[in-house]
């Protein structure tokens, strides 16, 4: 079991996936919460059963997988469902965040959620790392990334905690936006051996 749990946060588009793969580099392992979210409405899970049963089989896709684009745009404009889904799935995901952290057996391990302080799992952990960028910075990223909009990647960052929120509760912080990839190593590689240290005094 690891003696420290870092949870490692940032706004959509700040570069966490980067971050992440150098600590894997360094053999720390992840624990991934969009995956573990994944997971618990895989192919006939009982959570994927309850939304079919609440919303419809038109929320299934053709292959018995859940369809996330017409959930997303029916959470994303009502709230009272919103609230269903979130009580039905965010136990299930905190169920499982705990069980892999506590199976975690490098001597720290790193939790990746994008809504760290949003869905309340800071007391999950033991220190907060914030990938931190400018708004413009989020905004051009995810562009080039995604085959989203503007005015969709805007809405998704008004729906996150704000920069200034994230960066309150941050013990590290890791900027990351003209940052090239040997700094950004460099910043993990520095963090590594602080996070080593302290759990030495563990």
């Amino acid at each position: 079991m690891s003696k420290l749990v870092i949870g490692l946060t940032g706004g959509i588009g700040s570069g966490k996936t980067t971050i992440t793969n150098y600590f894997v580099e360094l053999g720390i392992e992840v624990i991934d919460a969009d995956i573990i979210a994944r997971e618990v409405v895989a192919i006939n899970s009982p959570a994927l059963k309850a939304i079919a049963n609440h919303f419809g089989n038109d929320y299934l896709l053709a292959d018995g997988q859940l369809n996330r684009s017409l959930l997303r745009s029916r959470i994303f404009s009502n709230e009272a469902d919103k609230t269903w889904l979130n009580n039905l799935l965010h136990p299930l995901i905190r169920f499982n965040i705990v069980k892999q952290t506590k199976e975690a057996k490098s001597s720290y391990c790193i939790l990746v959620a994008p809504l760290l302080i949003e869905n309340d799992l800071l007391e999950l952990i033991d220190r907060v790392l914030i990938v931190d960028v400018s708004e413009t910075t989020q905004i051009s990223r995810t562009l080039q990334r995604d085959c989203s909009s503007e005015q969709e990647v805007k809405a998704i960052i008004a729906s996150q905690t704000s920069r200034e929120s994230r960066v309150k509760v941050a013990d590290d912080i890791i900027n990351n936006d003209d940052s090239s990839l040997s700094e950004i190593k460099t910043a993990v590689l520095s963090l590594d051996k602080k996070y080593l240290a302290l759990t030495k005094m563990v």
